[in-house]
């Protein structure tokens, strides 16, 4: 979409490919991406590549699933962070996988692991973090990932924000053992530290109105600026894909057989 990769996934299949890789301590890492994702990778080459190798990339908002269906790919669901986070935790309770959380504030986190260990009494919590805003020394980062390695942790949630978070996994992919997922806002909303959008809203695809409303000071530029520019470069993707197969979309599966090898 735009040049970024976006996989046409669900929940139960990103849910079910992240537990497999966090069970077998493969270092992994999956995106969840929105409109600002691609057209940060849209203007950013070096970002694309970070998302392009990621292992998993899924449409968190729903322009992306719209778009995804107009490309022709068939079967593509919203995979929210919010909910991801909360069915990964249930899993991995279920399963014994150790989980860790690596962002936001030391308050949010205290929130957050609070009101996950209600929903999930067995989840095994081994790790959790608020990094200074400040960039990280060498030296301080690799004290991170000896701290991440020694807890244990194998589904290692990353709540950083946008292009920090998928930055910071692609760097530590193959020094960790663990599969990370960038959930970026998930922390706040599911420690009850901001709200969420209607049901209603989300569906219609209007979650970015109401998050605009409640923090226009931060959030104005991505929406006022970057979600007409995605409109304008999508329609004229989707033009020249619709004229490249004849006039009509084409459907195909949730992916492929040789992607789905891949991954």
């Amino acid at each position: 979409m735009l040049g970024m990769r976006v996989d046409g996934t669900n929940y139960d299949h990103a849910a079910t490919e992240i537990l497999g890789w966090a069970s077998h301590g493969e270092s992994r890492y999956v995106c969840i991406a929105t409109v600002n994702n691609v057209i940060e990778a849209h203007d950013n080459p070096a970002y694309q590549r970070v998302m392009e190798d990621a292992d998993l990339v899924t449409p968190d908002g729903m322009p992306l699933v719209w778009g995804l269906n107009l490309l022709g790919v068939r079967g593509a669901t919203r995979v929210y962070g919010p909910d991801l986070t909360p069915i990964l935790c249930q899993r991995a309770a279920a399963s014994g996988i150790p989980v860790g959380f690596y962002g936001s504030t030391p308050e949010v986190l205290a929130d957050l692991t609070a009101n996950l260990a209600r929903r999930c009494p067995n989840l095994q919590i081994a790790y959790a973090a608020s990094p200074p805003f400040k960039p990280q020394t060498p030296e301080e980062d690799a004290a991170v990932r000896e701290r991440i390695d020694r807890s244990g942790v194998r589904l290692l949630f990353v709540g950083l924000g946008t292009p920090k978070q998928e930055l910071w996994m692609a760097a530590n992919r193959g020094a960790l053992p663990a599969a990370m997922v960038g959930v970026g806002a998930a922390f706040d909303f599911i420690a009850g530290h901001k709200r969420q959008a209607p049901n209603l809203l989300q569906r219609l695809g209007l979650e970015w109105l109401f998050r605009l409303v409640n923090e226009p000071r931060r959030l104005w530029r991505r929406y006022l600026y970057r979600n007409p520019r995605f409109i304008v470069l999508f329609a004229a993707q989707l033009l020249r894909h619709w004229f490249s197969v004849g006039g009509a979309p084409r459907t195909r599966d949730r992916a492929t057989s040789d992607e789905q090898g891949r991954r």
